[in-house]
């Protein structure tokens, strides 16, 4: 890799092209977290029409986590060999392609399987997304403006939720599948002109082609040469084997500990009477958590570091996760569940948007992103059995203790295994 062209990427400054290349990520994000929150709406409202059957149902959601499944196995490959722009493309033409041709499917099988190629997109663009913003930001930054993408990104839930309790009960479930398909094609177009990543080419021998995209970068000035705070940063040397364990531990723990207390935490405490997601009020006031997260984990994870943000945010989930589960009022199950939400959002602003990618070589970033998300869907699929039956054999608290369990588990393999990886060459 050319150190020169590295080094000058690295002290950059945020430019026009960077902006715009953070911009249309940032889209892409915040469309594919609308179809995911959308899923489970048109899921329940073809149940309520007849459309749909309670079987098909769970095939439908099941077909979308397959999809998530394949997609980032599949975005890892081709971004890593074929190159960041051309998975980029590909995802969100299947994305938005077949989000578009839902909104036509005549019955319930074509629109699983409309479900499941539009999944593999997304979950394509949720790897190949992070790491290119990674991949152009300037390397005293770089974590901010990934973790934002993770704030806008989730930013899509309360939104989609708004526009299905208005638009679905006036005009039906697929125009909301077919705005979200007209408006990816439009971001598709918009993104036709996407320049590849200068650190990509650099890796693959490709120098003038990345001296071209550099200089773009450069057009708001860089960093001093000569100031002694800006010499050339301390590079990581990457164990790919302990990466990748890291990465899988780490992600695979955010996503099933926020997946499980959102999915079955409500169940659990209807039994003890505490009815919270019957209070549209009290619920997003829990939601709210999610942004205050993001933007804690924005503003953390550049300024005391990677790790230093990660690891406390483990902690706390598995203290809090425990608390949660032994609230018998109102006002502690809310107060207490809009911290752990803070903590989840933490997690998925430093874990999922920043650190995995910063854990892999260029050369290898996308397909350990890739690997790392894909097993993590896995889990998630699995997740909804392993709780069925730990409520057999069990009683509630043990689900809480084996979440906050994996949490702390989580926490202490980052703070052994992991590299810090906070304005460091993570080549």
């Amino acid at each position: 890799m050319n150190i020169s062209l590295q080094s000058r990427i690295d002290r950059t400054h945020e430019s026009p092209l960077f902006y715009k290349v953070f911009g249309l990520v940032a889209g892409g994000m915040f469309l594919d977290a609308m179809d995911v929150y959308l899923a489970s709406a048109v899921a329940s409202t073809t149940l309520k029409a007849g459309w749909s059957t309670l079987a098909q149902n769970s095939y439908f959601l099941s077909s979308g986590f397959l999809g998530l499944f394949i997609g980032s196995l599949i975005a890892g490959f081709i971004g890593d060999i074929k190159g960041r722009r051309v998975a980029y493309q590909i995802n969100l033409l299947l994305f938005g392609g077949f989000t578009f041709l839902a909104a036509f499917a005549p019955n319930m099988t074509i629109l699983i399987v409309c479900r499941m190629m539009a999944s593999i997109g997304l979950g394509s663009e949720i790897v190949t997304g992070y790491s290119m913003v990674n991949e152009f930001a300037p390397i005293h930054r770089r974590g901010k403006w990934c973790a934002i993408v993770s704030l806008v990104a989730n930013a899509g839930a309360p939104i989609t939720m708004l526009l299905c309790y208005v638009i679905i009960p006036r005009f039906g479930w697929r125009v909301m599948f077919a705005g979200i398909g007209i408006v990816a094609a439009i971001l598709w177009y918009m993104r036709r002109n996407i320049p590849e990543s200068p650190r990509w080419l650099m890796a693959h021998h490709r120098e003038d082609e990345a001296e071209t995209i550099v200089q773009q970068l450069e057009v708001n000035g860089s960093d001093d040469f000569s100031n002694p705070t800006t010499e050339k940063k301390e590079r990581v040397h990457h164990r790919l084997g302990i990466s990748l364990f890291v990465a899988i531990v780490a992600v695979s723990a955010t996503i099933i500990c926020q997946y499980t207390f959102t999915s079955w935490v409500p169940t659990l405490l209807v039994k003890r009477g505490i009815n919270v997601s019957g209070s549209l009020g009290l619920s997003t006031l829990m939601e709210l958590g999610a942004p205050t997260g993001c933007a804690i984990g924005a503003y953390l994870v550049d300024r005391i570091g990677r790790k230093k943000t990660i690891v406390p945010a483990f902690i706390f989930t598995a203290i809090f996760g425990i608390f949660y589960a032994r609230q018998d009022t109102m006002a502690g199950v809310v107060a207490v569940g809009f911290i752990l939400t803070a903590c989840f959002y933490v997690l998925m602003a430093s874990v999922v948007a920043v650190y995995v990618a910063e854990l892999f070589p260029t050369v290898f970033r996308f397909r350990g992103a890739g690997i790392a998300n894909g097993i993590a869907k896995l889990f998630t699929v699995a997740m909804p059995i392993v709780v069925a039956w730990m409520l057999k054999v069990s009683g509630t608290n043990m689900i809480f203790w084996t979440i906050s369990a994996i949490a702390l588990f989580a926490g202490i393999v980052v703070w052994i295994f992991g590299d810090e990886t906070n304005q460091k060459d993570v080549g």
